[in-house]
C-alpha cells in the first residue's frame, strides 16, 4: 500500500511526469490502495481475533472489489496502443483533457459494474448458517449462502463477470501484439523504453486478469486452489504492481529518489547531524 501511495503522490509532485501514461498509472495506484484497504486489513484483525463481518460491510468489500482495475488496465492498454501506433498526433489525442475523461469514464464504468452486482445480491434470503468460504466477501461465496436456486443468478453473474473480463484480457492481449509487432520496425532507446514499458503492463495485466478468470469466468463451484488463487490477485496484486512499474522504469526511480530526499533527510545530512551530537558529547 506505501509503494502504491509513494507513486500516487510522486506522479502528483514532479512536474515532468504529468503525461498521460503517467495520470493512468497514477490512478491504477489509487485503486490498488482502495482494493487491498478493503481486504487486507480485514485479514490480518481476523487473524488476531474472531472472524466475523456484518451483512453491511460484506456487501460493501463485495461493491468496492468490482470497481474499475480492469477498466483502468485497460486504458493503459489503450494508451500505450496510441502513443507507439500515432506517435506525431498522440499529444493531440490523448491530451490532458481526455485522459481525465478517459479515467472519469473507467470510474463510472466500474461503478455501475459494482451497482449491477450489489442489485443482484440484495434481494437474496439468507437463512444460516452464513459462513463465508474465504477471508473475503465476494460474489461466489456470497451466492453459496443464499436458500434459493441461484442457477439462473449464476449464469447471469458468469456472463457479467466472466465475459467482461476475459473479453477485456483477450482485447488487451491483441493490442500488445499488435504493439510488439509495430516495434520490430523501430530502433534505439525509444524501442528499448516502450518494450519495457509494455512488458511491465504485461505482466500487470497477466497478475490481475488471469485469476480473474479463472473465479469469474467459471461455475462458481470450490476447488482446493479457490484460496491460493484468491490470496494472489487480492494480496500480491496489489503488492507486486508497483515493483513492476517502477523497477523496470528509470522516470519513476528517479522520481522516487527526489521524493525520499524531499520526505527526509539524506544519508549526508544524517552523518553531519551524527557528527554534531558526537562533538557535544
Amino acid at each position: 500500500m506505501l509503494s502504491n501511495l509513494f507513486i500516487v503522490v510522486a506522479v502528483t509532485c514532479e512536474s515532468h511526469l504529468h503525461t498521460p501514461m503517467y495520470f493512468l498509472l497514477r490512478n491504477l495506484s489509487a485503486l490498488d490502495i482502495v482494493f487491498s484497504s478493503i481486504t487486507v486489513p480485514k485479514f490480518l484483525v481476523d487473524l488476531l481475533k474472531k472472524k466475523t463481518i456484518s451483512y453491511n460491510g460484506c456487501m460493501a468489500q463485495i461493491f468496492f472489489f468490482h470497481f474499475a482495475d480492469v477498466f483502468s488496465l485497460s486504458l493503459m492498454a489503450f494508451d500505450r496502443y496510441m502513443a507507439i501506433s500515432k506517435p506525431l498526433h498522440y499529444v493531440t489525442i490523448i491530451s490532458r483533457g481526455r485522459s481525465t475523461a478517459l479515467i472519469v469514464a473507467s470510474w463510472m464504468g466500474g461503478f455501475v459494474h459494482s451497482i449491477v452486482q450489489i442489485s443482484l445480491l440484495l434481494p437474496l434470503p439468507f437463512c444460516g448458517p452464513n459462513v463465508v468460504d474465504g477471508f473475503y466477501c465476494d460474489v461466489p461465496q456470497v451466492l453459496k449462502l443464499a436458500c434459493t436456486d441461484t442457477f439462473a443468478l449464476e449464469l447471469l453473474m458468469i456472463s457479467n463477470n466472466g465475459l467482461i473480463t476475459t473479453l477485456l484480457f483477450v482485447l488487451i492481449l491483441v493490442s500488445y501484439t499488435v504493439i510488439l509487432m509495430m516495434l520490430r520496425s523501430h530502433t534505439g532507446e525509444g524501442r528499448r523504453k516502450a518494450i519495457s514499458t509494455c512488458t511491465s503492463h504485461i505482466t500487470v495485466v497477466t497478475l490481475h486478469f488471469v485469476p480473474c478468470i479463472y473465479v469469474y469466468a467459471r461455475p462458481f463451484t470450490a476447488f482446493p486452489m479457490d484460496r491460493a488463487v484468491s490470496i494472489t490477485f487480492t494480496v500480491f496484486s496489489p503488492v507486486l504492481n508497483p515493483m513492476v512499474y517502477t523497477l523496470r522504469n528509470q522516470e519513476m526511480k528517479s522520481a522516487m529518489r527526489r521524493l525520499k530526499r524531499r520526505l527526509g533527510p539524506s544519508k549526508k545530512e544524517i552523518d553531519a547531524m551524527k557528527s554534531r551530537l558526537g562533538n557535544q558529547n
